[in-house]
């Protein structure tokens, strides 16, 4: 399969500190390694700070089905992400 890169951008309710904790967390970084997902960067807009991203690296489709999952949505949700905001572009690699 192939290496993608795939970046979520989206609109968050809290402050992206808040965000960031969650994504962050012990229970999320367990979860990406399981499923062999790296994060290579997330940040927030630097003129909208209700405007953030992040960009994931992993097999072809894994990050894309991880976000997807009915189960995964509401932690999503509940970590301030406004989930229907997510704008998601890929990538791969030639």
């Amino acid at each position: 399969m192939a290496l993608e890169t795939t970046v979520f951008s989206f609109k968050i309710s809290v402050p992206f500190e808040q965000w960031a904790e969650v994504y962050d967390s012990e229970e999320n970084k367990q979860l990406m390694n399981k499923e062999k997902i790296v994060c290579l960067y997330r940040g927030i807009n630097k003129e909208d700070p209700s405007s953030a991203v992040f960009i994931e690296q992993a097999e072809e489709g894994k990050s894309i089905a991880m976000f997807s999952n009915p189960e995964v949505r509401p932690l999503i949700e509940e970590a301030g992400h406004i989930y229907d905001s997510t704008v998601i572009t890929s990538y791969l690699r030639s």
